[in-house]
């Protein structure tokens, strides 16, 4: 999935480095998937996920579903 002219976001966590997942949350507001993609490859694909995946998602991680 490309998606061009969007505003690609990351955790504030990642600090300066290119080695990061970014999102779009305006793509994901407006179209009803959430983009995401690797920082360092900017012009690359994106993975698309429904919003509810992405929020089950976020949710497991809050709760260390993952053990990571």
């Amino acid at each position: 999935m490309m998606i061009p002219d969007t505003l690609w976001v990351k955790s504030s966590y990642s600090g300066m480095e290119n080695a990061c997942v970014e999102w779009a949350p305006i793509h994901a507001a407006t179209n009803g998937t959430v983009p995401v993609r690797d920082s360092k490859d900017p012009h690359g694909p994106a993975l698309a996920f429904t919003t509810s995946a992405w929020s089950a998602f976020l949710a497991g991680v809050k709760a260390d579903e993952f053990g990571v």
